[in-house]
């Protein structure tokens, strides 16, 4: 349908102490595209989900070869998104090792995870370890977009102090890292996430202005949306109105769920942190999808926990710590009760990729043109190994990765081979990052 308005893909909703960047539009592709035929190209978006304690391997594994597999038990949440996925063997982080550094295999997970390099053991200020893989492609690309990255958790950690053997707390709390001493302050707060995300005004006099005005930020921009709408085809009509309904079903689920300061001390979590687990992943992973769809940011990381987190699971009927559960000794009651809380991240991760799946970008989808990498750097935590990585790619990056496989790689290949293989997809001509000696061939 023909177009009435051309738009420029940066265009934002203006509203009382806010901006809203809007999805991607058919009137944001050049004419010139359309008159030739062909679909302008979406962004690839690169997003990096971390859990801790490693998995319970023989429930993990998949079976099969290259395109014949089979999804494994833990995997199985996965299973309406399997012709998207690529699930790797044999993916190591060489630095997550002792190496001559003794005990601290939590804290190393975490901070070789994304820089495949052996932090300096210390539970001082002298902190090193190396950039991470996301923003050394925010260092390449992250200016095209209003955020260069975005870093998201569920637990609050700190930066000082010593939390692992002698590690320092950073390490165990932090998997992005924008220099080899300086880690990427996450966000744990969805409604401050999402605030953040279309330029809502910080402080207690922004929030409380925003308070008196508003129910929405959807009102404060209603006269430029108005404005706007009446000039787009009937399909970006639709879509934008779809966008809408998510923004506002969001906002409405963060109020919801968020507590309140008098339950803040029984449940030892912030104000406006959601009491329930499932609701705090949840949330999070719709505001990532809102950083992507909008083309806020291109990179994301998300700590569903610190390294080493020894959180419960009371709604899948463990009681017991995940640390402490992880040191199973093979006993078949912490065996089950660690796949119990495995399967339950999966099917959270199920959740983000059904999100982005929602989302229609021309012909492909959101997931179609990200690549989600979700993984943890410890594979047996009872053992405290970091060879043979639980790994899982989802999206094809924009139909540049062939998906529906079971990658088998030899014995110790750097993980960081593969995320230098995902830059290049990106568009982040990244040729080195860690302990990689080349891109993966995929």
């Amino acid at each position: 349908m023909r177009r009435t308005l051309e738009i420029p893909r940066r265009t934002v909703l203006r509203g009382l102490g806010t901006t809203m960047l809007l999805p991607m539009l058919e009137a944001m592709a050049p004419r010139t595209a359309l008159a030739s035929g062909v679909a302008p190209t979406a962004p690839v978006r690169m997003a990096f989900v971390f859990f801790p304690n490693g998995a319970i391997q023989p429930n993990w594994k998949p079976e099969g070869e290259e395109s014949d597999w089979k999804l494994s038990r833990t995997l199985e949440p996965l299973a309406d998104h399997k012709e998207h996925l690529t699930v790797f063997s044999g993916l190591t982080q060489h630095h997550g090792r002792a190496n001559g550094d003794g005990a601290g295999d939590h804290a190393r997970c975490a901070s070789s995870f994304l820089t495949g390099a052996q932090p300096v053991k210390t539970a001082g200020a002298n902190i090193k370890v190396g950039v991470s893989v996301d923003q050394a492609a925010a260092a390449l690309i992250g200016r095209q977009t209003a955020f260069p990255s975005l870093e998201l958790g569920i637990e609050r950690g700190r930066n000082s102090g010593n939390c692992d053997s002698g590690y320092s707390c950073a390490y165990s709390a932090n998997v992005s890292w924008k220099t080899e001493s300086t880690p990427m302050a996450k966000e744990i707060n969805p409604k401050l996430a999402f605030e953040r995300l279309f330029g809502a005004k910080d402080g207690a006099t922004g929030r409380a202005e925003r308070d008196i005005y508003r129910q929405s930020i959807l009102d404060l921009v209603a006269e430029d949306a108005a404005v706007l709408r009446r000039r787009l085809g009937k399909s970006d009509q639709r879509k934008l109105d779809e966008y809408f309904s998510s923004v506002r079903e969001l906002e409405h689920r963060l109020d919801m769920d968020a507590t309140r300061l008098s339950e803040v001390p029984e449940y030892d979590v912030p104000a406006g942190i959601p009491k329930e687990l499932e609701s705090h992943i949840q949330l999070m992973y719709d505001v990532m999808t809102l950083a992507f769809q909008t083309d806020s940011t291109r990179i994301g990381t998300f700590m569903l926990a610190n390294a080493g987190s020894n959180r419960s699971y009371p709604q899948v009927d463990v009681k017991g710590g995940h640390h402490s559960l992880s040191h199973h000794r093979n006993e078949e009651s912490k065996v089950e009760d660690l796949t119990k809380i495995d399967i339950f991240l999966a099917s959270q991760f199920g959740y983000f990729l059904k999100k982005l799946k929602s989302v229609q970008e021309g012909e492909r989808t959101l997931l179609d043109n990200s690549l989600i990498l979700y993984g943890s750097g410890l594979s047996d935590a009872n053992r405290h190994t970091h060879h043979d990585l639980p790994i899982v790619l989802a999206g094809s990056g924009g139909g540049r990765l062939q998906t529906d496989r079971l990658l088998h790689q030899d014995e110790n290949t750097p993980l960081n081979n593969l995320f230098v293989s995902m830059c290049h997809m990106a568009g982040a001509n990244v040729e080195t990052l860690g302990d990689s000696t080349g891109a993966l061939s995929l």
